[in-house]
């Protein structure tokens, strides 16, 4: 029986294999064309068709690439030039961007299988257009939500009227990720992930790696939605592992070929899953990526990156804290453009000595800093090396190192106050033997006069005066070497009120250069245990601190009292009070709101480390204008 020829394009190209078994099916003479019209595909019946008119193939193209196809939805009849006795008419019929093309002699020979055949092939060809443009927009996809929007989109058009559900899951866990249903959903349908026998055994997946309560395996498709008669499915599997499934059902009397639907759509799924498998690669290395920028960004230390052109690509909220300097500021810019002038020839082998693959520890060296000054920093670096071990950078992990510097000035001032103390005790020593004489003629020359008759008044008052300021020295010689000794940190008995009184005493000579006035309000105290010296100390410098903080005329109060078991002494001045921002960091070590020389920001810190050691406290409370106070509780014996 005498057949037709059919010849289809389509733009883009689709490949000619996808036809093959399905030509090798077909009785009638078919080919397929590329989008010139250059035959690509013909079965074997087409071989006959073109014998038995002695056409070359060659003579069938050359006549097939002076036609033009009609525009979108139209059909023309176009009688091709060709050689011999037979005239051959094409048909051609396009369909979106498929043109389908039929050579017949005889128009009523096998019209009806031919038409089944052309229907056939359009709807491949239209199948892997869809599959093609899927393709694309799943490779675009910004991540998993796009790329389930995109599948949806895919499964629509391909399988208009059904319902579907696409659902998403990890691939280690079993766990839903994303889920997409266009239908109505029965309640709990989604969990758990039920896969179909014979879908599963067209793929590579392992069952028994399958997490256990969250995906099984079954002979039967389970309905998913309401009004759903059957259903086909297709798993989600890549490199093994299972990504999701994607389940279609058909409503009550739906015609549909259900064999050719799970097809394409195990096709459909096996292209889904692997882009699925490098979303969720890209997923995970983007949180990874992520994360340790965030590491390397909050990180408790001092962390700085170059690249091989000695360029800033790291700069974390730790060095930007310390230099005042932010990264916008910093990123991009030469290493060199951190570091003072004076320590380029310092840090320059450093460097190079990193791009070579060396690492150094402990490199101490300085950054400039948003104000002007310099920071002092210690940096261990190492280099960073790429996948062929070549050198790309170097990372630099430090501390500040301002504070151990100014630490160790500290040390060595506290060492030469501790000399000069042993040599005060000399001094004192050396003072206390003259001032014992001065003293006892002073009172024996005082004993003299007022039994003498005649004797002059006004020698009297002098030598009183005389012997009055010698016990004084003699009682402040006395208490400076008990306060100097080095306390043996044994409690004693002591009166807090003495106590106080003996600060004032050695205070003396600050409150008459600062020019302000003391003012005692002391309660009576039982007496408490305690270390005499170190409370001594504390109260020497709190004296000391309001005195400088007030201008001359000023006044500082003491005062003592008790409250239930705790004995409260207060100091009080009337200066400019210390602003709420430093309040919180006023015990701080080496912290202090006096000028630069004035002050090493330690005695406070000392204070409030000797009154918790007595069980005490000490607190402050200051409004700016107005003064400060400093509240020191102690613990008084239980009664």
């Amino acid at each position: 029986m005498k057949s037709e020829t059919l010849a289809m394009r389509r733009t883009g190209g689709i490949p000619p294999e996808s036809f093959e078994a399905f030509f090798d099916a077909l009785d009638e003479p078919a080919a397929i064309c590329d989008a010139a019209l250059r035959l690509t595909v013909i079965n074997e019946s087409f071989r006959r068709f073109c014998a038995d008119r002695d056409l070359t193939l060659e003579q069938l193209t050359q006549a097939l690439a002076t036609v033009d196809p009609p525009v979108d939805g139209a059909t023309c009849d176009v009688e091709l030039p060709l050689p011999g006795p037979h005239a051959v008419v094409m048909t051609l019929s396009r369909r979106a961007e498929t043109v389908a093309v039929r050579a017949r002699t005889e128009p009523e020979l096998a019209r009806g299988r031919l038409v089944m055949a052309e229907r056939a092939l359009l709807e491949q060809a239209r199948t892997e257009g869809v599959l093609l443009d899927l393709g694309r927009s799943v490779a675009e996809a910004g991540g998993e939500e796009e790329l389930v929007a995109a599948v949806a989109r895919g499964v629509k058009e391909l399988f208009p009227g059904r319902a579907f559900c696409i659902r998403i899951v990890d691939a280690r866990t079993g766990g839903l990720t994303s889920l997409y249903a266009e239908g109505r959903l029965k309640e709990g349908a989604h969990e758990p992930l039920v896969l179909f026998q014979r879908a599963v055994e067209k793929t590579n997946l392992s069952t028994s790696a399958l997490p256990v309560g969250r995906v099984s395996v079954a002979q039967e498709v389970p309905l998913l939605f309401h009004g759903s008669t059957r259903a086909v499915s297709a798993p989600l599997v890549a490199s093994g592992q299972l990504f999701g499934a994607i389940n279609m059902e058909y409503p009550e009397g739906f015609d549909a070929d259900d064999a050719h639907d799970e097809r394409v759509l195990l096709q459909l799924a096996n292209q889904v899953a692997v882009a699925v498998k490098n979303a969720k690669l890209i997923d995970e290395l983007t949180f990874v990526r992520k994360y340790l920028e965030e590491l390397l960004e909050k990180a408790n230390a001092l962390i700085l990156v170059v690249n091989r052109d000695r360029r800033v690509v790291v700069f974390n909220q730790a060095l930007s804290a310390l230099t005042g300097l932010r990264k916008e500021e910093v990123l991009g810019k030469d290493i060199f453009s951190l570091v003072p002038e004076a320590e380029h020839m310092r840090v320059a082998p450093i460097i190079a000595s990193a791009m070579r693959g060396e690492s150094v520890n402990s490199f101490e060296t300085r950054l400039l800093a948003n104000d002007g000054g310099e920071v002092r920093v210690s940096f261990a670096t190492s280099s960073m090396l790429t996948q062929h071990a070549e050198v790309e950078g170097v990372i630099a992990i430090g501390q500040d190192i301002t504070v151990v510097k100014e630490l160790e000035k500290r040390i060595i001032h506290a060492e030469k106050l501790a000399s000069i103390g042993q040599l005060a005790a000399s001094v004192v020593h050396e003072i206390n033997n003259p001032m014992t004489a001065v003293a006892t003629y002073a009172d024996a020359l005082l004993q003299r006069s007022r039994t003498t008759p005649g004797a002059n008044p006004a020698d009297q008052e002098k030598l009183k005066k005389i012997l009055e300021s010698s016990h004084r020295i003699l009682r402040f010689t006395r208490d400076l070497v008990s306060y100097a000794r080095p306390a043996q940190d044994r409690p004693e008995r002591v009166a807090l009120n003495a106590v106080v009184d003996m600060a004032v005493g050695f205070c003396e000579h600050v409150v008459t250069q600062a020019r302000v006035n003391v003012h005692r309000d002391f309660a009576e105290l039982p007496l408490l245990s305690a270390v005499r010296a170190n409370l001594v100390q504390v109260f020497v410098n709190l004296i000391t601190n309001a005195c400088h903080a007030m201008a001359p005329g000023g006044s500082v109060f003491l005062s003592t009292r008790r409250e239930e078991q705790e004995a409260v002494v207060t100091v009080r001045d009337t200066g400019t009070g210390i602003e709420a921002r430093h309040l919180t960091r006023i015990f701080e070590p080496f912290f202090t709101t006096k000028p630069e020389g004035k002050g090493t920001g330690l005695g406070l810190s000392i204070c409030q480390g000797i009154v918790e050691n007595h069980g005490g406290r000490l607190t402050v409370q200051s409004t700016m204008g107005e003064g400060t106070t400093f509240i020191v509780r102690l613990p008084l014996p239980v009664d």
